[in-house]
């Protein structure tokens, strides 16, 4: 098996190309498996994360949901805020049981992929750590690619949203329409509401995964911290 060039950073790139394997003398970068078995380093965790929030500023909103489909397991870790969250929380914190969560997931994987993740996601995820008092990831701790610079630098679209993109390059897109009215219902934490949210927040990270792959070979094969 070819090593995943896409999901290496350049020193290991270099490495595996000057290093071959014992049992058949190839390079470890056409050999990867040769590399896994006899070097003994693990594959990267790869972690497709979306966030849902009440407002797009973190200072006046709150995360409604997340969402992390493991690129391997296909198993998504996701969190959903509840009304007894919004009820007996300190204003402003609304959303700290969930961000907790949320930041012990995060932890669970080597890199992340978002897409306009660098812009928004993490930055809203940060700030709503900040003001829920929980740690977040410091720098260089956990790495990130956003496939949104991808899209944009690399392909001419009307729209370079998540779902243009995906209808465009991949043929289809399951990411539903926004509904005001259930998202206003998901606000105050009536079930129905953050159900279509966090139905919303799934297709995302599904559609997420499958564009990564479909434009990652164009992308410089580096991720840089979150």
């Amino acid at each position: 098996m070819p090593a995943p060039i896409h999901n290496l950073r350049k020193d290991v790139i270099i490495r595996l190309a000057n290093q071959h394997c014992k049992a058949h003398r190839h390079t470890y970068l056409d050999h990867y498996n040769c590399y896994l078995k006899e070097i003994g380093e693990r594959q990267e965790i790869i972690g497709h994360l979306d966030i849902e929030c009440s407002n797009l500023d973190a200072d006046f909103g709150i995360i409604l949901s997340y969402c992390i489909l493991d690129d391997t397991t296909n198993k998504i870790l996701e969190g959903v805020i509840t009304k007894k969250d919004i009820n007996i929380a300190t204003p402003g914190q609304e959303d700290k049981v969930l961000v907790t969560k949320l930041i012990s997931d995060l932890g669970k994987f080597d890199k992340l992929v978002t897409f306009y993740g660098a812009r928004f996601d993490l930055p809203y995820i940060r700030t709503r750590a900040m003001v829920d008092g929980i740690p977040f990831p410091l720098w260089n701790t956990l790495k990130h690619k956003d496939i949104y610079f991808t899209v944009k630098g690399k392909f001419k679209l009307s729209s370079n949203r998540l779902e243009n993109a995906c209808r465009v390059i991949l043929g289809k897109t399951r990411k539903t329409r926004v509904d005001a009215k259930h998202w206003r219902a998901g606000v105050r934490g009536e079930a129905e509401g953050l159900a279509y949210i966090l139905k919303h927040n799934r297709y995302d990270v599904i559609d997420l995964k499958k564009l990564y792959h479909a434009v990652i070979d164009f992308a410089r094969p580096v991720a840089n911290s979150i």
